[in-house]
């Protein structure tokens, strides 16, 4: 039978609704929609490219407590209310993600907090070596 831990972020977002930042199931890392928030402060930047850094930030503490990395991230999905505001955040998400290529969607909806210029999620498959960052 397959393990299955939650990681919390601190998020006040996850008691109030009831889910956890990630979760791991087995070599499976899900990692939920993460937004541009500073947990600690519950602070947003009011720049979609800052709050690109930041989700990508609380996304790569949960990867590490999840004993991952980047390198191991396969899936990554970009939520934005605005279209436009997806390319400024390219050089951010290259750095990231560019030598790793994961398969990516981007699509256009409606955030939950009108703050919210950007939402990403990833699923990351953990590698026989720890900590697989790129």
């Amino acid at each position: 039978m397959t393990k299955r831990r939650v990681i919390l972020s601190g998020s006040v977002f996850e008691e109030e609704i009831g889910y956890a930042r990630a979760v791991v199931d087995g070599d499976w890392v899900h990692v939920s929609g993460t937004t541009g928030f500073d947990y600690a402060a519950m602070t947003i930047s009011e720049d979609v490219v800052e709050q690109a850094e930041q989700c990508l930030r609380n996304i790569g503490d949960a990867l590490a407590e999840a004993g991952c990395g980047f390198g191991d991230v396969v899936r990554v999905r970009y939520l934005l209310p605005v279209r436009e505001d997806f390319e400024p955040c390219w050089p951010v998400l290259r750095r990231v993600f560019g030598e790793v290529r994961p398969a990516a969607t981007m699509m256009v909806c409606g955030l939950s907090d009108p703050r919210m210029k950007i939402e990403i999620e990833v699923y990351a498959r953990r590698s026989s070596e720890a900590g697989g960052d790129a």
